[in-house]
């Protein structure tokens, strides 16, 4: 992080901000970075209503196949595009340039740039590589999308989860004994360690923690594993086995989410996650610490609404599976998703005996299963419905030949790397030609689930930016006191709520689930229903 964003916020900034918000349609600020400066707006109770994030749009820019033929794609790599992804804490701003609220990226008040970076210059460069693209009306979504997210999950780290840290502790006291001194282990995994040792005949110095000495203890024991796997471990009919699955199984919980990381996490009642927007390349979210994106439900008991306030939790069935019946236009596979269970509707099709058989074949057609059941029932899936595997099976093909492949909005896949070149080059040989096919048809299964993860993370951006509208809409007051989302999971939200409101926030996350289809898709005609639960306690959800 670069010091010259540690000065003190120019108190003029704040009120040129809170003065154009007030306009209708407020401005459309931009800047390099939106953690650079809007968690500092937020602290001074200033929302704003739409923005545009030069580093985040600019990586798209670079790599969609919509942009390849302008001169911004071709362009030798610059500053930017080393830019890292800012924490979210609340760095200063400065005054900027003024307003265009006619204009593509309203070019407004900015946050102070790193160095070496001119954002006016590179606003005008990216909007003229939208309008030279083969698709602007996608890339502008996308990119309005891409800035949406930013702004909610600096609004997410903003409000926080509520966090009950005497329930978190209660919790783990329970799973593991009491908090025990610094650099001890806790009772439970104490006596099971002790219990391991005891059933291999192991010393007393025989760490369960170091996986070369439990393994080396394990075969010395003649217990017969070649690794520590769960499934492997499972197979094996020795009395270690229990204790030890129990051992690693504690001791994930210590370590993911023990008494340290509720130190270090959960600050006044909160869990203030630190999301990554694009995080990963196929746009999907990802976090720095905290494991916003794995919280198990042994610890989910903790979080529990403010008094007065309650939970709505919406998740949305068989995203993926919706998201490739509507890029495809797969009339037959949107069919088997009305009314609910998209599985159930697979079987009802006739495509399949059983909801296990066509979970099992869509995500083996989504994620590239070759074997098994998934191999077994792909070509009946083919067969019902073609134009759904067909798209899957190009864009396996594409990645098979090192192309690039695009999502429905235009974020491009990246390129294989000198590896695959590397390997390509050396097929004629017998050794090398197996590695390269090994290669070739590892990177067709990565596009093959790129073009539709891809797609899924850009319905859920939209339905994230209609929730954050609609939500804001409910309330009054600042941020904190209306609705409000508080944490998200790739197909799923959780929203804050006086529970007074909850039914209407149950409403309005259902129509923004409809919008968000008919905004990336048009009148094709695929549902996306949503399972929506009202609780105290985020454990109860499901």
């Amino acid at each position: 992080m670069n010091r010259v964003l540690t000065e003190s916020m120019r108190p003029e900034v704040l009120a040129v901000v809170r003065d154009g918000e007030r306009d209708a349609p407020a401005p459309r600020w931009t800047w390099d970075d939106t953690n650079r400066w809007y968690p500092r707006l937020l602290n001074e109770g200033v929302r704003v209503e739409r923005a545009h994030d030069l580093r985040l749009a600019h990586a798209i820019l670079r790599r969609s196949p919509l942009t390849a033929r302008t001169p911004f794609a071709s362009a030798p790599p610059g500053p930017w595009d080393a830019l890292e992804p800012t924490p979210a804490g609340p760095p200063p701003l400065v005054p900027g340039i003024g307003t265009r609220p006619d204009g593509l990226f309203d070019l407004g008040e900015v946050a102070a740039p790193a160095p070496d970076l001119d954002v006016v210059a590179e606003a005008t460069a990216q909007e003229e590589a939208v309008a030279a693209s083969a698709d602007p009306g996608r890339l502008r979504f996308l990119l309005a999308a891409e800035s949406a997210g930013a702004l909610v999950a600096a609004e997410l780290h903003h409000t926080g989860l509520p966090w009950r840290a005497d329930v978190h502790d209660a919790i783990l006291t329970e799973r593991l004994g009491p908090r025990p001194p610094l650099g001890q282990r806790p009772a439970r995994l104490e006596a099971l360690a002790a219990r391991i040792r005891e059933l291999v005949d192991a010393p007393p110095t025989l760490n369960p923690d170091s996986h070369p000495a439990l393994l080396k203890a394990l075969q010395y024991a003649g217990v017969g594993v070649k690794s520590l796997s769960k499934w492997e471990l499972l197979e094996v009919d020795h009395p270690v086995v229990a204790p030890l699955l129990e051992y690693k199984k504690l001791s994930r919980l210590l370590t993911a989410n023990g008494w340290n990381w509720l130190d270090t996490w959960v600050r006044d009642g909160r869990f203030r996650a630190e999301y990554v927007v694009g995080g990963v390349v196929t746009g999907r979210w990802s976090s720095v610490g905290g494991g916003a994106l794995q919280l198990p439900k042994d610890v989910r008991r903790a979080v529990v609404a403010d008094p007065g306030w309650t939970f709505v939790v919406a998740d949305v069935a068989q995203l993926e599976p919706r998201v490739l019946a509507a890029m495809s236009g797969d009339e037959a596979m949107a069919a088997a998703g009305r009314g609910g269970d998209m599985y159930a509707g697979i079987v009802a099709s006739g495509a399949v005996a059983t909801r296990d058989l066509a979970k099992v074949g869509m995500l083996g057609a989504m994620y590239g299963g070759t074997t098994g059941a998934s191999a077994q029932v792909m070509p009946r899936l083919a067969r019902t419905f073609p134009r759904a595997i067909a798209l899957v099976e190009e864009a396996a093909r594409a990645g098979e030949r090192g192309e690039v492949v695009s999502t429905w909005l235009g974020r491009g896949s990246p390129l294989p790397g000198s590896d695959w070149d590397r390997v390509q080059a050396g097929a004629y040989d017998a050794d090398d030609g197996a590695r390269a096919r090994s290669y070739t048809r590892s990177f067709g299964r990565f596009t093959r689930n790129f073009v539709v993860q891809g797609t899924a993370a850009e319905w859920a951006l939209a339905w994230l930016a209609s929730a954050r509208r609609r939500l804001w809409e409910l309330g009054e007051g600042p941020l904190e006191a209306r609705p409000h989302l508080a944490f998200f999971l790739h197909d799923e939200v959780v929203v804050h709520t006086p529970a007074a409101l909850a039914g209407d926030v149950a409403r309005e996350l259902r129509d923004a689930a409809a919008e968000a289809g008919r905004l990336l898709f048009g009148d094709i005609p695929v549902e996306f229903p949503l399972t929506v639960a009202t609780v105290e306690s985020y454990a109860d959800a499901k």
